[in-house]
């Protein structure tokens, strides 16, 4: 090969596209999965089965676990009603997510881009890369912290270990989009059994738990320690890049281009994001129903470090693999999240600037820059500052959740640009109401932080 040549794949490879030259999102899947155009609803359903498990990942990723660990461990089953809350929110901007991307063709980067001023896209970018970042730490240090509970690997080096996994997710890349569906399914299936039998073992009081599940108490917005860790549970459950994500990823199906094959595409893309999300809420609730049962009412209030967990799960819930199982899960969640990071990153990036990077140059830098404060903080201030960067990562993505859910509702409730797909007026208040909500509580963790 010539210089010439070198230089001119190098560019191929890194470069901005021109406004007029915009590609599918994920173009090398986009349309790649062959659905059934007629038959049993069980099989239309399983040939879109698959987005909403990968969307769901983001709600069950390390992030969570501290922040329902701390919630579980110092206000037993209070939050239950703000998982329950984050949840119903993010089956609705969800769904509102595939509809975008099924109906306009574009996923949310590429409408902003489309619709909004240069200055105003480059606001959302970095916002969406920062959520990004606060999202692969939160998955570094989760990794890292189940190497070293199963096998003994220091903090440090788990962390550095973490830069392989970007490897993992070109090698399912290349077998097909369907391949990392099956490997993201089989990590969830393993992460629900884990908690299924903790659960089971653990015997938490029904009654309580469904009261505390859909009556919220006044102290969830009055106990500012509360908050923060309410808020956190937001911003670790309701993911901004998630939109992102999903409004790409419905497009890998080959429905029909056509009106009616969309409006079937949207019915059987929220059906399957809908499921995923239910497990998802098992999942979240589960951390912290099994974190109030072994240490709200044992005199372990202030247990809020995943280390701490593990090694006094078994001996309070009587369960030797307790432990254990409360590993395995928090290693397969980790993994799992390194999938949908990396494609929200590349999605991101082409998205909004229309540059074209390498996957495993795209996934080495954003795990890069999520590696170095973890091994600085662990340096300084061992696991216990590890703990708490794992939480503030938290607040961090709830505080970039306006700059994802506002235009993500101001364009699929445009009839110019959304066309017969534009939700209806019942549905855009929601979603609307749900943007304020996300917008009162950033707002009052704001003024609680600067108020001191």
């Amino acid at each position: 090969m010539s210089d010439a040549e070198a230089v001119a794949l190098s560019r191929a490879a890194w470069r901005f596209d021109s406004p007029s030259d915009e590609q599918p999102s994920l173009r090398e899947v986009n349309a790649s999965i062959t659905v059934p155009k007629t038959g049993l609803w069980l099989r239309r359903l399983f040939a879109f089965m698959g987005p909403g498990y990968m969307v769901s990942v983001g709600y069950m990723d390390p992030g969570n676990w501290a922040t329902d660990l701390a919630g579980g461990a110092q206000f037993g089953y209070t939050l239950l009603f703000v998982i329950m809350l984050s949840n119903l929110m993010a089956i609705l901007l969800q769904a509102l997510a595939a509809r975008l991307g099924i109906a306009t063709g574009r996923d949310l980067a590429q409408a902003c881009r489309a619709y909004y001023p240069r200055p105003v896209n480059f606001l959302l970018w970095v916002a969406c890369e920062l959520a990004i970042i606060a999202c692969d730490l939160a998955e570094v240090i989760g990794t890292a912290i189940a190497l070293q509970l199963l096998f003994g690997i220091p903090l440090i080096g788990g962390a550095i270990l973490t830069a392989l996994d970007a490897f993992l997710v070109l090698l399912l890349m290349n077998k097909g989009f369907r391949y990392l569906e099956a490997f993201v399914v089989a990590l969830l299936i393993i992460i629900f059994g884990c908690f299924a039998i903790q659960i089971f073992v653990a015997a938490p009081p029904a009654g309580t738990i469904l009261h505390s599940m859909f009556v919220p108490s006044p102290q969830i917005v009055t106990n500012p320690t509360m908050l923060y860790i309410a808020i956190g549970i937001i911003g670790a459950t309701v993911m901004p890049h998630n939109l992102y994500l999903h409004s790409s990823i419905v497009q890998t199906r080959a429905y029909e281009r056509t009106d009616a094959g969309k409006r079937d595409a949207i019915k059987w893309a929220t059906t399957d994001s809908t499921i995923a999300l239910i497990l998802a809420l098992f999942v979240n609730a589960s951390i912290l129903i099994v974190a109030a049962v072994a240490f709200h009412g044992t005199g372990h209030q202030d247990v809020a470090e995943i280390g701490q967990a593990f090694e006094l799960l078994s001996p309070l819930l009587g369960l030797s693999i307790a432990s254990i199982l409360f590993a395995i899960a928090l290693l397969a969640s980790g993994l799992n999240s390194t999938v949908t990071a990396t494609l929200a990153g590349q999605i991101v990036m082409e998205g909004f600037l229309r540059l074209r990077v390498p996957q495993w140059a795209r996934r080495l830098l954003t795990r890069g820059i999520a590696i170095v404060p973890v091994v600085i903080v662990t340096a300084l201030y061992g696991e216990k500052g590890t703990a708490q960067l794992l939480v503030f990562s938290q607040v961090i993505l709830s505080m970039q959740l306006p700059f994802a859910v506002v235009p993500l509702v101001q364009f699929v409730s445009d009839k110019k640009k959304m066309g017969n797909f534009a939700i209806p007026r019942g549905v855009t208040a929601l979603a609307w109401i749900v943007a304020a909500i996300i917008l009162v509580l950033n707002f009052k963790l704001l003024y609680d932080t600067i108020a001191g």
